[in-house]
């Protein structure tokens, strides 16, 4: 596959697939001005997953469309990280009227938007120009999104006894699934070599210093990790991901040829 083609999608996968799983809050938001926020951010995803399809259209052969992309291709062919295609909800206490747990969202978009923010800023060095040109809008939208959760995350962390065991509950389920920023991937190595992508490892010490800062004020205690290492963007997902794209792509499937 060609190297930026294959970068290309990783970088899509993950935006769709966690802006479909903000998407899930849109009328379901704590207050009303949360749920705008979500739902802004989840554009902001939306957006940028819009614009590294088209790329990735353009630099596939044959007549692959944004919408062919996001909507016809099955699981095994997402290239997303593991953390994003999980649902809104860890352990759940047993009085929870529902599975959308605020706190789980709050840590998972803390979590990818402190590694997107450094990620995107450079990327726009990326020897793709068309990549380049998106990371330069991109990173602009993250740190947005990495200010929204980080603020939250601190709120609740050092709030009343129950969002701080919230918030710590939902940081011991997910922050194991973040070990898979770090492995080395044949796609995102091809793409360090030509000089389109970015050596996430090179960017590791700068993400643990905003975790381990934030988390500190957060009154909240960084989980050690270990065992067994997600592959999402090997191909590799968990039972969540076939459910999310059964719902998203349910319309384009079954009327393939619909134009608005």
């Amino acid at each position: 596959m060609h190297v930026s083609l294959d970068y290309t999608l990783h970088l899509a996968d993950n935006a769709l697939v966690l802006g479909q799983r903000n998407a899930e809050w849109t009328g379901h938001g704590p207050i009303l001005e949360e749920d705008i926020a979500m739902s802004n951010i989840t554009l902001d995803l939306i957006g940028q997953a819009r614009l590294l399809y088209q790329h990735a259209a353009q630099l596939q052969s044959g007549d692959a469309t944004e919408d062919t992309l996001a909507y016809l291709r099955d699981g095994a062919e997402f290239r997303n990280y593991t953390l994003l295609e999980l649902p809104h909800h860890g352990p759940l206490v047993g009085y929870a009227q529902g599975e959308l747990d605020f706190a789980t969202t709050i840590v998972r978009n803390f979590l990818y938007s402190t590694l997107m923010a450094l990620l995107w800023q450079a990327l726009k060095k990326s020897s793709d120009t068309t990549l380049a040109a998106i990371a330069e809008k991109s990173v602009k939208e993250v740190r947005y999104h990495l200010q929204h959760s980080r603020d939250w995350l601190v709120k609740l962390g050092d709030g009343t006894d129950e969002s701080h065991q919230r918030m710590q509950a939902a940081l011991d389920h997910l922050f194991p699934y973040t070990q898979e920023f770090w492995t080395h991937s044949p796609m995102e190595s091809a793409a360090v070599d030509v000089g389109i992508g970015v050596d996430v490892a090179t960017l590791r010490s700068d993400w643990d210093r905003i975790i381990d800062e934030a988390l500190s004020e957060a009154t909240l205690q960084r989980p050690a990790v270990g065992g067994y290492v997600t592959e999402g963007k090997l191909g590799l997902h968990s039972e969540h991901l076939g459910y999310l794209l059964a719902e998203m792509q349910s319309l384009a499937r079954t009327l393939p040829h619909a134009t608005w």
